[in-house]
C-alpha cells in the first residue's frame, strides 16, 4: 500500500526572515544617511563598530553551538540588531560603548533563549538599556548636529580621536529636549519658561536637535514605516496604538497643568517615538500575534513612555518601556487569541445544535 503525504492547506507566500530583514534596512537608509551627514565621521565610525560587533558576537555564538555560520548570518538579523541599537546610543559614543552593547544584545538577549525567534525581549533594547544603566554619563552625552564638512565638524582624524580615543570636546556637549526639560524641572522652572529654549517642532522634526541618530529625522524615519507598512511588513496596530497612548496621556495632563507636563505633540516629535513606534516595538518576535493584542500591546508602550519620560530618572522612556511590554507578550497573546472554530473562547468544544423537525 503507498500512503502518499501531502502538506496541509497553509498559506505560502515568497516572504522569508531575509527579504524581511532587508526590507527593514532598506526603511532605515534614509534617515542613517542624513544623520551621517548631522553628526559626521564620529556617528559614522561608532555606526561601523556596532553593526560590526554584533555580527562577530553572532558568529561566535553559532559557532559556539555548532551551527553553520555562513547560512545563519545571511538572513541579516545581526546587522538589523547592530543597525537599531546604533540609532539609540549617543552618536559620538566611544567605540567600547557599541561593543559592550552587542555582547549584552546578541549573546545574553537573543542567543541565551535559543536564537533567533526565540528570544523574549528587544535585543536591541536590551544592550541600550544595560548600557544606559552602567554606564548613565557616557550614555547621556549629546552633542548638536555638526552638519559633515561644514565648519567645525571634526574631520576624520577628529572623529578617530573622539571614537576611539574618547576625546570629545566639552564645548560640543549639549542637552536632549526632553533632557532638558526634565532638568529643568527639577530646578522649578515651569515648562512654559524651559520650551523657550528648546529647539521647534519644525526643527525637530527635520533633525537639527541633540540626540541619538534615532531621536533626528523623525520625518524621514516616519516615511520609513510607511514604507513598511505599504509593503506588509508591518501593519498600522502597534505603530498607532503606541503614538496614540502617549500623545493622549500628554495632552491630557498637559491640558490639566501646562506648567509641569508637556504637550503631546512635543512628546511625539521628541525622542525615539518614531523609531520605537515602527521599528522596534513592531518586532515580530517580542510583540503579540493578534490584531487586539497589537493594540493593547502598543497602547501600553505608549503610556509606559509618557511615564517613565514624566516622572523617572531618565528623561527617555522608549526602550524601558519595549521591554516591559515585551514581557507582558505571551499573556496578551494568552487572552487575546482568536476562537478556534467550533470551540468557545476557552477552547472548550461548542454544543452540537440540533436541527427543528
Amino acid at each position: 500500500m503507498n500512503i502518499v503525504t501531502t502538506s496541509g492547506p497553509f498559506t505560502h507566500t515568497s516572504n522569508t526572515v531575509q527579504k524581511t530583514m532587508i526590507t527593514v534596512l532598506l526603511a532605515l537608509i534614509p534617515a542613517t544617511a542624513f544623520d551621517f551627514y548631522l553628526f559626521g565621521w564620529p556617528a559614522i565610525l561608532l555606526f561601523t563598530v556596532t553593526v560590526g560587533s554584533c555580527v562577530a558576537v553572532e558568529a561566535a555564538c553559532l559557532a559556539l553551538a555548532g551551527q553553520p555560520i555562513k547560512a545563519v548570518l545571511g538572513d541579516y538579523s545581526a546587522v538589523l540588531t547592530g543597525w537599531l541599537m546604533a540609532m539609540s546610543l549617543p552618536p559620538w559614543a566611544p567605540w567600547w560603548i557599541g561593543v559592550l552593547a552587542a555582547v549584552f544584545a546578541i549573546a545574553l538577549a537573543k542567543h541565551a533563549f535559543g536564537g533567533i525567534g526565540q528570544n523574549v525581549f528587544n535585543p536591541a533594547m536590551v544592550g541600550r538599556t544595560v548600557m544606559l544603566v552602567s554606564f548613565p554619563v557616557v550614555m547621556t552625552a549629546w552633542v548638536m548636529p555638526h552638519p559633515m564638512f561644514s565648519s567645525g565638524a571634526p574631520g576624520l582624524a577628529d572623529a578617530i580621536a573622539i571614537t576611539f580615543g574618547g576625546h570629545m570636546p566639552d564645548t560640543m556637549s549639549a542637552a536632549s529636549a526632553l533632557g532638558h526639560i526634565k532638568t529643568e524641572l527639577s530646578r522649578g522652572i515651569p515648562v512654559t519658561q524651559s520650551m523657550a529654549q528648546v529647539p521647534d517642532l519644525m526643527d525637530m522634526a527635520l533633525g537639527y536637535r541633540a540626540g541619538s541618530l534615532g531621536e533626528t529625522s523623525a520625518i524621514l524615519i516616519l516615511a520609513g514605516g510607511l514604507f513598511m507598512m505599504a509593503k506588509r511588513i508591518i501593519s498600522w496596530h502597534i505603530p498607532l496604538s503606541v503614538m496614540g497612548g502617549l500623545f493622549l496621556m500628554a495632552a491630557l495632563f498637559h491640558a490639566v497643568d501646562p506648567a509641569r507636563f508637556t504637550s503631546g505633540t512635543f512628546h511625539l516629535m521628541s525622542g525615539a517615538t518614531f523609531l520605537g513606534a515602527f521599528f522596534i516595538a513592531t518586532d515580530y518576535v517580542t510583540s503579540p500575534v493578534s490584531k487586539k493584542g497589537q493594540l493593547i500591546f502598543g497602547l501600553g508602550c505608549g503610556v509606559l513612555i509618557w511615564l517613565i519620560r514624566t516622572f523617572a530618572g531618565y528623561p527617555e522612556g522608549m526602550a524601558f518601556a519595549v521591554l516591559l511590554m515585551n514581557g507582558l507578550a505571551p499573556i496578551i497573546d494568552q487572552y487575546t487569541r482568536p476562537r478556534l472554530f467550533g470551540r468557545n473562547r476557552k477552547g472548550e468544544p461548542l454544543p452540537l445544535v440540533k436541527e427543528k423537525p
